[in-house]
């Protein structure tokens, strides 16, 4: 998948112009300006948002406002590095996620660290997962998603729900997940100077606040060292230029070394989580990922 340069370059330099407003060394005032850019961008006429809560866990149904399609729906894990991120600022994701699809989406916010260390997400997101088995899905009905973080709460979930000997989602959806927290891919150096998103002070603070003291080779911790026997259809998506490329590309390697069916879309001049952002690459990455979830739901 290519862009333009010039228009690559432009884009890259506004993203991260825009980064920097949602940027502080205090997590609480990070995740107050998360909330207030996620108000300007990601509200949608066209959509419905049902919100609630899952045994104290804050919650919404993101859904577009015409018929749709009922059987399966979506479970988003956002991303934020397991110290910042909501439900609400990933709506810029779940909105097209839902809209593309014409699926339900459930999104949640599972707590945080430095508060809320491993495993307290995990342990938010099978409560979320039995919640929808109570209400009348089946897990084949369900599709797991995840940005960033979220991509890897959404490969955690997996293999917890896989250890507990429960039958596991139809497909994982994921979006420039951050499989590897022991930092050994070479994207960690290759793409430091050009990364308009993260940084390796900023991702060495994640790994503090969420898995201080912990072995970062823990397969729920850092799944890509995880045994995917048996995982579900999985589609990832990566961008050229983001310094967790190496995550993606060694994800899908690891995959296939297991024989899971797996594609990876790789996106030339695009950044950490670029579906995010509200122009056509990102509309027609989100085209590229229902024909995966209409070809696994056949």
């Amino acid at each position: 998948m290519e862009i333009n340069l010039k228009s690559s370059q432009s884009l890259m330099k506004a993203i991260k112009k825009m980064h920097t407003l949602v940027e502080s060394p205090d997590v609480e005032k990070q995740r107050a300006s998360q909330e207030n850019i996620s108000g300007i961008f990601s509200k949608s006429k066209d959509m419905k948002y049902e919100n609630f809560e899952i045994e104290g866990i804050p919650a919404e149904w993101v859904s577009v406002d015409r018929r749709h399609m009922k059987k399966y729906v979506i479970l988003y894990c956002h991303g934020g590095g397991y110290n910042t991120g909501s439900f609400r600022y990933a709506r810029s994701v779940t909105n097209k996620l839902a809209s593309t699809t014409s699926m339900d989406v459930l999104s949640f916010d599972y707590r945080l660290a430095p508060e809320c260390p491993y495993p307290a997400a995990l342990e938010d997101a099978v409560k979320v997962w039995d919640h929808l088995m109570h209400v009348g899905y089946g897990a084949r009905d369900v599709i797991v998603a995840g940005d960033s973080a979220g991509g890897n709460l959404a490969l955690t979930l997996v293999q917890k729900l896989k250890e507990q000997g429960r039958i596991l989602p139809r497909g994982i959806i994921l979006f420039s997940p951050w499989t590897d927290l022991t930092k050994s891919g070479r994207s960690h150096e290759l793409k430091a100077e050009i990364d308009p998103i993260l940084s390796e002070e900023y991702i060495d603070k994640a790994i503090r606040d969420y898995a201080d003291g912990q072995d970062l080779r823990n397969p729920f911790i850092s799944p890509l060292f995880a045994d995917f026997t048996g995982f579900p259809p999985t589609y990832i998506q990566v961008g050229e230029n983001e310094i967790l490329l190496s995550d993606s590309l060694n994800l899908q390697k690891r995959l296939r070394k297991f024989h899971v069916q797996v594609q990876l879309d790789y996106y030339s001049g695009m950044w950490h989580v670029f579906q995010m952002s509200p122009f056509k690459a990102a509309y027609d990455a989100m085209d590229q990922m229902a024909e995966f979830i209409f070809d696994i739901c056949r």
